[in-house]
């Protein structure tokens, strides 16, 4: 029997860096990066319920659209609004995804999809505590 995929974390780039007032807004680019460095330390340890390695997935737009991928995370620049690209990852994740966004209706969307969210203050504990999930059988 194949071992099961590691879940799919998928992190709205704009959405988490905008959540802390620390003065992202002087340089997106190196706040995108400062955090996906983050990130790549919660891939290799792991995140919330699941040890490491976790698939991370930033997705970008905007000012920090030429953030560049590392080996523990793929960064995706959305050619488009970045919920709309986070959406398409979960759709096409075909295993458990996690989305980690502060952002109403984006949440709304994927956990139609399956997906679990958590807010951005997950990623400064190192994961999630409890996850918002779809109500019902999936």
């Amino acid at each position: 029997m194949p071992a099961e995929r590691p879940p799919l974390v998928v992190v709205d780039a704009a959405n988490v860096v905008g959540s802390v007032p620390d003065g992202w807004w002087r340089d997106r680019f190196a706040a995108t990066e400062r955090l996906r460095d983050t990130l790549a330390t919660l891939a290799e340890s792991g995140f919330g319920d699941q040890p490491g390695p976790v698939d991370m997935l930033l997705v970008v737009e905007g000012a920090a659209r030429d953030v560049p991928s590392i080996p523990e995370v793929r960064v995706v620049a959305a050619p488009g609004q970045g919920d709309d690209t986070v959406v398409d990852a979960v759709r096409k994740a075909g295993r458990r995804c996690l989305v980690v966004t502060a952002d109403r209706e984006l949440r709304d969307r994927v956990i139609l999809l399956g997906a679990e969210v958590v807010g951005p203050s997950a990623i400064r504990r190192g994961g999630p505590g409890r996850p918002q999930r779809a109500h019902g059988p999936r």
